[in-house]
């Protein structure tokens, strides 16, 4: 991650596109003027002539080391476990039972990164043509020498890896499977593997490739993949094309700025912000809104995996205009097709070139922010093998792309021309032609894009998402290779990774981080996208905008919603780094709250409905309960736990209603291992 010139992230509210201020008249500068942190914005000092590098502290300012700068936000503490209950004993055993649970799988809220404000430059327009392959080291400072492994110089590994090394990483390691072997196709992987890890989870092959390609199990779902197979089932979820809308899907025309363009967006702000429409808030709403309802759920489990490889954050200044182009033009479109393809469509999207600020870079005064993620983020990964000389290389190399507008464009006379060389992609880079110019930056990103070292970055990262957090090697040799021979396209790696034992034998290796548990919560609840009988709105939004705002707002306490984190390294996928009692605590309050009916935006199915026929016994309803919920039954000692919340033995009497305890029974199953698991 750039550890510099990350653009601000700026409080938001429910006040329409006012929250945003911008230097320019129209509000839409494509290039914003300087920012200088609290105090505003300012021109800074002309450079010098020759290429410049535009540090924190303004021109061959250079570059602070690294804090580790990483600390939990502030929150409100845990929440109330036992809201709907009255004090007494039993409010005490719930409490108990409901951490006895819980306390197998945990997950938590985000991590706030302190960020150096930028000082962006005014920049001339003299010809600036050379060598950039030469020895010198163009800032001089000791903190950055050029020809080391970044890796190195900044002391950290990539993400993932670096929550693996603590304590509770080497335990999981421990308990993961170790090889594997690659199978004619999935069905047949799945009947050969053996799962001998140690997991509360069934060891059921249906339950875990549900588990695993959705955002949670549904009857529905165990239904489709028994009735067409695991082999057809997954042919089924690698078309999503082919797949049809589901009833929320289509409600999405509810969310006016989706279909609009980002000019539409800029001349419909006025309009839109009457309507109290926020066109970045609207964008996370209908992922939000797709995670939970669509039927193309392998699709978006690859859509939330591009977003965190990938990350452009909603919450940039520009997203209110960009980001929804960005999700459709870029992530939605290669999400199952070539990776090379994103990647290069990525770095001509206004999003990222303003996120990163490559609007600001030309050839005398060189930003590297995007140049540094392309290597270390979004390719090869921090460890690849580049240099920081590579790094200001690509960055000279990258000048000339812009933004005017609201669209790409590409500025012959701010772009560097002479010889570069990053990470044994050379060029002369000498033509005055702008598409010739423009072609060579494509060039080199499809070179990266097809770097042995982003075979396996992107094979790591796509067998930590789907696999475990400690994948074996067998695993990621094998994917890489798939992606190599297949030049960098998706579904036929996904293909091998579900033909693969290791992926078939890692039952319960996952958690849910908190946006996959309270998506889970909601698919399991069987909650619908339409509003409760009797609820009146505020009459600016639908009930299902209104609903799906809530729903944002309340993953944003949780820590974690789609396209959430500032900072473009995305959101970490391993369990070591989601640990918070707190935000546990809340999830479980949360799926108290949809048992309930709380949100009368939606609609819901009565606790005492979710079991079509509730067995006249409280240990047999329970079980009934737990295969509705979490697919499985749960074990003696979780039974016992459960029914203890209820205050009665397995053998007793009850209703449909658990004698009035059904809610509490349910949302305690809810709180399991099982339910926290994936």
């Amino acid at each position: 991650m750039a550890d510099l010139n990350v653009p601000p992230r700026r409080p938001r509210d429910d006040r329409g596109w006012d929250g945003f201020q911008h230097p320019h008249p129209d509000g839409y500068r494509d290039n914003a003027m300087p920012y200088t942190g609290p105090g505003g914005y300012a021109a800074p000092a002309p450079p010098a002539s020759g290429p410049q590098w535009v540090g924190p502290d303004g021109f061959a300012g250079g570059y602070p080391q690294p804090s580790g700068g990483y600390a939990p936000p502030p929150g409100p503490g845990l929440p109330n476990l036992d809201d709907d209950d009255h004090d007494g004993e039993p409010r005490r055993g719930r409490r108990r039972a409901l951490v006895a649970l819980g306390g197998a799988a945990v997950v938590a809220g985000g991590a706030a990164l302190g960020l150096s404000p930028q000082i962006r430059g005014l920049f001339s327009d003299d010809p600036a043509a050379g060598d950039a392959t030469g020895t010198v080291v163009t800032d001089g400072t000791a903190a950055r020498p050029s020809g080391q492994q970044p890796s190195t110089v900044r002391t950290y590994t990539e993400q993932n890896e670096s929550y693996m090394g603590s304590r509770a990483g080497l335990a999981l390691k421990r308990n993961a499977p170790a090889g594997g072997r690659l199978f004619a196709g999935p069905a047949a992987a799945a009947a050969a593997t053996q799962v001998t890890v140690k997991t509360v989870l069934a060891k059921d092959p249906i339950r875990h490739l549900a588990s695993r390609t959705t955002f949670g199990p549904t009857p529905k779902v165990l239904a489709d993949i028994k009735r067409l197979g695991i082999d057809d089932w997954l042919r089924q979820q690698l078309q999503p094309e082919k797949i049809a809308p589901t009833k929320a899907e289509l409600k999405l025309a509810e969310l006016p700025t989706l279909k609009l363009s980002p000019t539409q967006l800029r001349d419909q702000r006025d309009q839109l912000n009457e309507r109290g429409a926020q066109p970045e808030r609207e964008t996370v709403d209908a992922t939000i809104a797709r995670q939970i309802w669509s039927d193309r759920q392998l699709f978006e489990v690859m859509v939330d995996f591009w977003n965190d490889f990938l990350h452009v954050a909603a919450d940039f200044d520009g997203g209110e205009i960009y980001r929804n182009s960005f999700d459709q033009d870029v992530i939605r479109k290669h999400a199952l097709g070539s990776y090379p393809d994103m990647l290069v469509a990525a770095n001509k999207h206004p999003a990222l070139l303003i996120y990163l600020n490559q609007t600001d870079s030309r050839k005398d005064a060189v930003n590297e922010n995007l140049a540094r993620e392309n290597l270390e983020l979004y390719s090869v990964g921090v460890d690849g093998g580049y240099t920081e000389k590579d790094v200001r290389q690509a960055a000279m190399l990258q000048t000339g792309r812009g933004v005017a507008d609201g669209k790409y464009r590409f500025f012959p006379e701010r772009h560097y021309v002479g010889k570069v060389k990053i990470l044994g992609f050379s060029h002369a880079n000498n033509s005055a032609d702008p598409k010739a110019a423009d072609k060579v930056i494509d060039q080199y990103i499809t070179y990266i894009a097809l770097h042995p070292s982003t075979a396996r970055y992107v094979a790591s990262s796509l067998a930590t998402r789907f696999v475990s957090d400690t994948p074996p090697k067998s695993l990621v040799d094998r994917l890489a290779k798939s992606y190599t021979t297949n030049k960098g396209q998706i579904r036929p790696v996904l293909a091998t990774l579900f033909s693969s034992s290791e992926f078939w034998a890692s039952v319960g290796q996952k958690v849910r981080r908190p946006m996959e548990y309270l998506v889970a919560t909601y698919r399991s609840l069987g909650v619908g996208p339409e509003a409760s009988a009797g609820f009146e709105g505020d009459k600016r939004r639908t009930p299902f905008a209104q609903g799906l705002r809530q729903i944002q707002d309340k993953l944003r306490e949780l820590g974690q919603y789609p396209m959430g984190k500032p900072t473009p390294d995305g959101y970490a996928d391993v369990y070591v780094a989601w640990t918070s009692a707190g935000t546990m605590v809340d999830g479980w309050n949360e799926a108290g709250d949809l048992v309930a009916g709380y949100r009368k935006q939606f609609t819901y199915l009565r606790p005492e409905k979710l079991v079509a026929k509730p067995p006249a016994t409280a240990g047999a309803y329970v079980d009934a309960l737990a295969q509705r919920l979490v697919h499985q039954k749960l074990s003696a000692k979780e039974k016992a736990l459960v029914l203890g919340v209820a205050g009665v033995s397995a053998g007793a009497k009850v209703d449909a209603t658990f004698n009035g305890a059904i809610a509490a029974v349910a949302r305690t199953i809810l709180a399991s291992p099982q339910h926290h698991l994936r």
